[in-house]
């Protein structure tokens, strides 16, 4: 996990903004700062601009061997120390000068909000992220909304080990984004990390899971995938609605994957579907007549072309025996093949009427099956209706609780 980038410039800028407002404060109020005191000081403030911290520390001690200061000159030298610490990188004296500063009670308003929020990223930087934490949470208390740090809160917490704090932070992202708001990607990625951290697997998934819906990137779907087959209980009569899965969101390795996958999805009794991935690895060139494995490519292909022409010439008499049947089984898989064909409203009212008859050898997988294939034959909505009705402990529910994520993303 990387720590978040330090904010030392951002710090600076607000303090010689606030010092400009000092000063033009002071002038109206008819204080003045003598020359010999102004001079360096206004050297030091250049030199600040410039991130040189240590030249202009060594300015602001010209200021400071003035004789006979004036409490106005004794304040202007203690703001630009502070600043002057925070360009110089020295975590520790912007520490001392921010809360010296705070303490004496002379700084407020914008001012005093760029101290607390210098203190706080002085502390992060220096990893002391306890009190990192703590300085963020006063920054906010007193009115401050720079959304960089949120980031150093959460990452405060993450990286002082307190998860259950980041867990109370990112609770409020709820489903939908907790209340309108996108959370941020790399507030998934520390949530995330913080459940791996502790090995809270199903809290990690969990984070990953709000990572494909909101951030759908491979790799991310990678990791989900590869958690979800390693899950206790999950079966591997599962593998053909991984590999949709895989297939749907860019997990396809190569011609090998391809392959299984349409071998998988025939030997099923879906030739339908066999024959879109088939066409789907030639469109991509996985397959092609110039490859080593042109000739086994070129069987396979045609294997399911046939197997799709006996199987459809065939139909009206499988349909009626389906009906006919003492279970729906037969017409939960004629119904499926039939949304892959591109019937997908004859195909669901079959496969749905194969479901309400009942007497499945595994009910779950069949309306599994069937959103999937809805999903990704034009019928999303209906197909996310059909997948949250599915149950199970053996994988059925977890993919299909994945491809609700992939279907409402898309």
């Amino acid at each position: 996990m990387k720590r978040t980038p330090v904010f030392g410039a951002l710090v600076c800028a607000l303090w010689i903004a606030a010092f400009g407002a000092t000063g033009a404060m002071a002038q109206g109020r008819g204080e003045g700062v003598r020359p010999e005191v102004g001079k360096p000081l206004q050297a030091a403030q250049a030199l600040i601009k410039q991130r040189k911290g240590r030249e202009a520390m060594a300015e602001i001690a010209k200021a400071e061997a003035v004789p006979s200061r004036t409490p106005y000159e004794n304040d202007l030298i203690a703001q630009m120390k502070a600043a002057a610490a925070s360009a110089s990188g020295d975590h520790d004296a912007t520490i001392r000068a921010n809360e010296a500063l705070l303490a004496s009670g002379k700084v407020t308003g914008r001012e005093a909000l760029a101290l607390v929020q210098g203190t706080a990223v002085a502390y992060y930087n220096k990893k002391d992220y306890a009190s990192a934490a703590k300085w963020t949470q006063r920054y906010f208390k007193d009115g401050g909304n720079d959304p960089s740090m949120r980031s150093v809160l959460l990452q405060s917490y993450y990286l002082g080990g307190d998860c259950g704090a980041v867990n109370k932070m990112l609770a409020s992202v709820s489903e939908e984004g907790g209340n309108g708001k996108k959370p941020g990607e790399d507030e998934l990625q520390i949530l995330a990390n913080c459940h791996l951290k502790s090995k809270d697997t199903g809290g990690y998934v969990h984070a990953l899971e709000k990572l494909v819906q909101y951030y759908p990137k491979k790799e991310y779907w990678t990791d989900l995938l590869n958690r979800v087959q390693k899950k206790p209980g999950f079966s591997d009569r599962l593998s053909l609605d991984v590999f949709r899965l895989k297939s749907v969101t860019g997990n396809l390795a190569g011609s090998p994957d391809y392959m299984e996958y349409a071998q998988l999805a025939l030997q099923a009794g879906y030739p339908a579907e066999a024959k879109q991935i088939v066409e789907k690895a030639y469109a991509a060139n996985v397959f092609s007549d110039t490859t080593k494995e042109a000739e086994r490519q070129k069987r396979l292909k045609a294997l399911i072309t046939k197997e799709l022409e006996d199987q459809q010439k065939a139909r009206d008499q499988v349909v009626k025996e389906a009906e006919a049947g003492k279970d729906g089984t037969d017409l939960v898989k004629v119904g499926v093949n039939l949304v892959y064909e591109g019937q997908a409203e004859k195909g669901v009212a079959l496969a749905e009427k194969g479901i309400k008859k009942g007497g499945l050898k595994r009910p779950e997988d069949a309306k599994l099956q069937l959103g999937e294939a809805m999903v990704q034959n034009g019928q999303r909505a209906k197909g996310v209706q059909v997948l949250k009705t599915v149950g199970g402990t053996d994988g059925t529910a977890d993919l299909a609780r994945l491809w609700v994520l992939y279907a409402q993303r898309s």
